[in-house]
């Protein structure tokens, strides 16, 4: 019997396909970061999605991919006839919004509105990023499972499958690993090496050391960007509770309602 999904069902289904979204600097989902300010699904199964960054200026190239990230992940839906992506507060918020719901391919809109970047270079450049934090995460909980150098760089992408892993950073971590080893091509047959470099390289036992120093810069870079996201977002963004009657002038003050509060209540 053929039970129709409600509105609301369908709405954690689009937050489901959201989370798989990430912000391409920091490597993390855009729900986690809580830029996702709304999802609304209509009668006629249009999907409306409106997300926010951290602040005026975010670079264009995060919003245009995240934007496209959006609406690819949600028109995969088999139910979604329609999708409107709306980036808000945001000084390319109009571009972005425009471009996304264009129908125009997405490389001439990214050249367009990002000073003639090339989108295959920006996206190759997160990737790689991605990669190195990821790789990191298995790397290491692999030492701290007791395996020796000489196990960890002759490891193979099916001994990786098989291997148990308790910590939470790496269960979450190995499937994500996974699937960006198999779509750059690095490693996909079982018996393929399961830790090589972003450019296919295996990794030599005397190097290992070094490469994990690389890694860990760059997830120190990237830790850090993303503490700044958030303390940016949640500075901008403040999230308060005012009386029945509106915000008051010690509300002000105190700076306990941001700025859109304010214009929204002050008349």
């Amino acid at each position: 019997m053929f039970v129709a999904k409600s509105t609301a069902e369908r709405e954690l289904e689009v937050w489901d396909c959201l989370a798989a979204v990430s912000d391409p600097e920091l490597d993390e989902p855009i729900t986690d970061m809580n830029f996702v300010e709304s999802v609304r699904v209509s009668d006629d199964l249009t999907v409306r999605v409106e997300f926010r960054l951290p602040t005026y200026w975010c670079s264009p190239n995060f919003a245009f991919l995240m934007a496209f990230g959006i609406r690819n992940e949600v028109m995969a839906l088999p139910w979604v006839r329609g999708m409107d992506v709306h980036l808000l507060d945001h000084c390319l918020g109009d571009e972005v919004t425009k471009g996304v719901n264009s129908g125009r391919p997405f490389h001439e809109i990214f050249s367009e509105n990002c000073d003639g970047a090339v989108l295959e270079e920006v996206a190759e450049k997160f990737l790689a990023k991605a990669f190195d934090r990821r790789q990191e995460v298995m790397l290491l909980g692999l030492e701290a499972q007791g395996k020796s150098t000489n196990d960890i760089v002759s490891m193979t992408l099916g001994d990786l499958k098989q291997t148990r892993f308790t910590g939470e950073d790496e269960l979450r971590q190995l499937p994500r690993y996974l699937d960006i080893v198999t779509m750059k091509g690095l490693a996909s047959a079982d018996q393929d090496p399961a830790f090589p470099t972003w450019h296919g390289d295996r990794i030599a036992a005397d190097d290992l050391r070094a490469h994990l120093g690389r890694l860990r810069s760059t997830r120190i870079n990237m830790e850090f960007s993303g503490a700044l996201c958030r303390g940016l977002a949640e500075s901008r963004y403040k999230e308060v509770e005012v009386g029945p009657e509106g915000p008051t002038l010690v509300d002000f003050i105190a700076g306990r309602v941001p700025p859109r509060e304010a214009s929204r209540d002050v008349r």
